[in-house]
């Protein structure tokens, strides 16, 4: 078998999210975000935390780094909150708000670490949400692009590796976790498409600023990815995946790298009148704001087979309770695919397919399709993690989990897709957007409940020590 070592310079870190893991939500200048709003609501409804305090980063973050330090980290993935900066969206910057990245990326770069920067991660200020209903005003672009333009201004001698906007194919799945919809207006489900496409824009913008401004910049979007198995070998469940690739994969990342978006899904859409409104400049803007990068979110595969026509629309059910098989239901576009369980994979908790050779599998595929470098900046196993007598959190099956996925990871490095770096999710425990803090991901678990934030206790699980050695090796030891 191909085996080659990892190129000299391939960054090995982990991730996390501004409103996940910041904290200091309605303090030090900062105004609420929309993801402030959502999870004051989950709170009230289900008992999950706020991003009150969330894990309390913005005031343990030297901590922080210096225990990504500890584990080895040559890079960390994060997000801007925009809302810090700018906490009426646009207008006069925030001082204090910007003081605290600036502090945070010069800890980082002291101590060796190269940031990986997210412009948005979900968390528009809720000021735009009250001004013009956020996403679903084309408004937000221009107002995009204010933020934007002054965070890559300040940054651009200190940030090589930018992503632009998380997740958009998430957004659309699950639009009123992700966003703040008026009830009103969560029946029409052409929005969610419409939402995707001012992102798109958004994302064309960063991209433009940072290849202007940036010395060597190199830019791309982080993308929720999963690849699609049919369900059977029928000719009609195979079909059925290739239409839920065209739909969930290909109109995503046919927009970063061809500024197109895929035929056979955008005729899907306009066939059940869910497409996007497309004014002139468009589409010429987007081929403009090209990507020189993917940035990967992977934590499983998807299952398809075929869908009748004369089933009923709907999105991705969700499990709120980490009881495996309490998911409440799967995708549906009519004609078109249903997704289903797997039969032949294993689940988490929160019923997502358990697949390391997916990863090796999206890998190949998608660099045989744009020939761009790859990076993982999400792959990780939510779990509810023990803290035991003595301090300690054993958490084999998070070693496990990720050991499988690196190993996949270097087969398709092996057959040569260029991989830049590997960033799981999450640096430390943080606040899950669907289940609280109670679903752990960290390294580093944060000793905190979703009703009792504490004092925020910084604690090394055992797979703190593994991915030590995982870095140290530069990836070779993975027992």
């Amino acid at each position: 078998m191909i085996n080659t070592k990892y190129p000299e310079g391939f960054l090995w870190g982990a991730a996390t999210s501004a409103y996940q893991v910041e904290g200091a939500a309605l303090t030090n200048g900062k105004k609420a975000s929309q993801q402030d709003i959502i999870n004051q609501e989950n709170y009230e409804t289900r008992g999950f935390a706020t991003a009150d305090i969330a894990s309390d980063h913005y005031h343990h973050f030297r901590e922080d780094i210096a225990l990504m330090k500890e584990m080895g980290f040559t890079t960390y993935r994060f997000s801007i909150a925009w809302s810090r900066v700018f906490p009426e969206g646009v207008g006069p910057v925030n001082e204090e708000g910007i003081q605290f990245y600036r502090d945070l990326i010069d800890e980082l770069l002291k101590n060796g670490i190269e940031p990986i920067v997210t412009l948005y991660h979900y968390d528009l200020p809720w000021a735009l949400v009250r001004k013009y209903n956020g996403w679903l005003n084309r408004e937000v672009v221009a107002d995009f692009e204010y933020y934007a333009s002054y965070i890559i201004e300040e940054f651009k001698n200190k940030v090589k590796y930018w992503t632009t906007i998380n997740e958009q194919s998430i957004i659309v799945q699950f639009w009123t976790q992700k966003c703040f919809i008026p009830k009103t207006l969560q029946s029409n489900n052409q929005l969610r498409y419409q939402i995707n496409h001012h992102m798109n824009l958004a994302h064309a913008i960063a991209c433009k600023l940072v290849h202007e401004k940036v010395p060597n910049g190199l830019v791309g979007a982080a993308i929720g990815y999963a690849p699609v198995y049919p369900l059977t070998s029928k000719p009609e469940d195979v079909m059925a995946a290739q239409n839920a690739h065209d739909l969930h994969n290909g109109y995503y990342l046919d927009i970063y790298f061809k500024g197109i978006y895929t035929k056979s899904a955008m005729i899907y859409l306009e066939s059940k009148g869910l497409a996007p409104k497309i004014e002139p400049g468009d589409m010429e803007l987007m081929k403009e704001g090209y990507s020189d990068f993917l940035a990967l979110n992977y934590y499983a595969s998807e299952c398809a087979k075929a869908c009748p026509e004369e089933e009923e629309l709907r999105f991705a059910g969700v499990n709120w309770t980490g009881v495996k098989g309490a998911m409440d239901g799967h995708e549906r576009q009519p004609g078109f695919f249903q997704m289903c369980t797997n039969p032949n994979l294993d689940t988490t908790d929160w019923d997502w397919a358990i697949d390391p050779t997916g990863l090796e599998y999206i890998f190949r595929d998608i660099y045989m399709r744009y020939n761009k470098p790859l990076i993982i900046t999400e792959n990780g196993l939510g779990a509810f993690d023990q803290l035991t007598e003595d301090g300690r959190i054993h958490d084999d099956y998070r070693i496990n989990y990720l050991r499988e996925h690196i190993k996949a990871m270097k087969k398709a490095m092996d057959f040569g897709v260029e991989v830049i770096a590997y960033c799981p999710w999450s640096a430390m425990d943080l606040l899950s957007t669907s289940n609280g803090v109670k679903k752990r991901y960290g390294f580093i678990y944060v000793d905190r409940t979703d009703d009792d934030a504490k004092e925020c206790k910084r604690l090394k699980k055992d797979s703190f020590y593994w991915y030590q050695k995982v870095i140290e090796s530069n990836g070779m030891d993975l027992d």
